[in-house]
């Protein structure tokens, strides 16, 4: 009868939908939903955000605020009043799961959230977490605390993982047209998760269970790491070879079949790469199964920003300067292009690093405007003009942005380290570009 009654509000949309976190993932679902027609209320204990939101004001690049405004007239709320939880019909986890400083698993904020929906719950609900996690964190941190209360999944409320796919500033796939994978501690619970999530996401993908959707979300982004690391150390290999890495890269991607290209960079960030793997990892040694694979591939990718630092100080010794006292610009803080998220960016651990070895180090980046130091201090980037790009002593590329202008800023710059290939199209021999010949050289390629 429960799931009947459920099913009911879900087809003529008369359901309540609470969206925990309003970030990069929780945002855009939430305004999906309010899109599709469901009252939506999103909760977050930053007071900040909420106000921001109802204002009409989105700290997220997916969201316009021509959109935000629009959820906001259809009913969409945010608020910090956690006890509104009891008013939900469903409710979506999507609250950040970092790593500790010992590199494992951080699900204080979904314990948070598992203790606020407790404190609040009520017969009939649907829960589903979004928050990427080592699989089992469902039934351990969910359904057993919901256990101990004597509520069981499938009859008194309803359970899924649903692991979050967002990949920030993405032009083509967004939340709503990004195929998503849900599974359900009971097949009544998968059918109701599925049911309401494909409103809004039309290309649903059940599985049998939480800990399947879970471990699937893992392997994504382990995959992502393992390849980049790959390639990272080909990068690091042809620059001490004398191969230029990134025409051999394109080289090979003209396979049609048996090859996926991946490039390198000063290492990996943003919230899933850099964490996926190693939550996955964590599980695998509770078992006394050791991943040789991904904690190789975190290693190589960790000493990325090292190897940029190395070779800003040769690219600085060739012009007979000491990275010690010179003066260096990093021309993005994002940890990819066209957006403002800093999360894990390896550009962080460069700035670091470099200001660490002596260096007055600033940063450009049109679409940050501050950012944390290691210490938690509040840094300002910086706007530049053609006449001060002349006073650094090198300039390193570490996020090209498409409204950096490359012409202007090789034409403008004593020194280039370029570490994602940006300047490929530009030759000069101010321009040091990762993993190829010391120097840009270009040799006639005959038809």
């Amino acid at each position: 009868m429960m799931k009947q009654t459920m099913m009911k509000k879900i087809n003529d949309k008369t359901m309540t939908v609470g969206v925990i976190g309003l970030g990069y993932v929780g945002l855009p679902l939430a305004v999906a939903f309010s899109s599709a027609g469901y009252k939506v209320i999103g909760f977050d204990i930053d007071a900040d955000k909420v106000s921001q939101l109802n204002a009409g004001h989105s700290y997220i690049i997916d969201i316009t605020e021509e959109t935000l405004t629009g959820a906001l007239t259809q009913g969409f709320t945010a608020t910090t009043d956690f006890s509104l939880l009891s008013e939900m019909d469903a409710i979506s986890i999507c609250v950040p799961t970092p790593l500790t400083k010992a590199q494992t698993p951080d699900v204080s904020y979904i314990e948070s959230a598992v203790s606020q929906i407790n404190q609040y719950k009520r017969l009939g609900q649907l829960i589903v977490l979004e928050s990427t996690t080592y699989p089992g964190t469902t039934e351990e941190l969910i359904e057993h605390v919901f256990d101990n209360e004597g509520y069981q999944a499938g009859s008194d409320y309803f359970l899924c993982f649903s692991p979050e796919r967002v990949d920030p500033g993405n032009p083509i796939y967004n939340t709503q047209n990004t195929p998503k994978v849900i599974g359900g501690i009971t097949e009544d619970c998968t059918l109701l998760g599925k049911s309401l999530y494909e409103k809004v996401i039309p290309n649903m993908v059940p599985v049998s269970s939480p800990k399947v959707a879970e471990m699937s979300k893992l392997i994504e982004n382990t995959f992502r790491s393992i390849n980049i690391a790959f390639v990272n150390e080909l990068a690091m290999l042809s620059d001490t070879i004398d191969v230029d890495v990134w025409e051999s890269i394109e080289a090979a991607g003209t396979k049609p079949f048996g090859f996926m290209k991946f490039q390198p960079g000063p290492g990996i960030g943003g919230h899933c790469i850099p964490l996926d793997p190693m939550y996955l990892s964590w599980k695998a040694k509770e078992s006394n199964f050791y991943s040789s694979f991904i904690d190789l591939a975190q290693e190589i990718n960790r000493l990325m920003p090292e190897f940029v630092c190395e070779k800003a100080s040769e690219a600085l010794n060739n012009a007979r300067k000491s990275l010690n006292g010179s003066r260096v610009l990093l021309l993005g803080v994002a940890y990819k292009t066209d957006i403002d998220d800093v999360r894990e960016s390896p550009a962080l651990e460069v700035y670091e690093l470099l200001k660490e070895k002596g260096a007055l180090v600033d940063v450009n980046d049109p679409f940050v405007s501050e950012f944390r130091n290691q210490q938690g201090a509040k840094v300002e980037t910086v706007n530049i003009n053609d006449t001060e790009l002349a006073a650094y002593d090198l300039v390193i590329m570490l996020t090209p942005h498409q409204s950096f202008d490359l012409q202007a800023i090789a034409a403008n710059s004593q020194l280039i380290l370029d570490t994602k290939n940006a300047f490929q199209a530009i030759t000069s021999d101010t321009i040091f570009t990762m993993g190829k010949m010391a120097k840009k050289k270009r040799v006639p390629v005959l038809s």
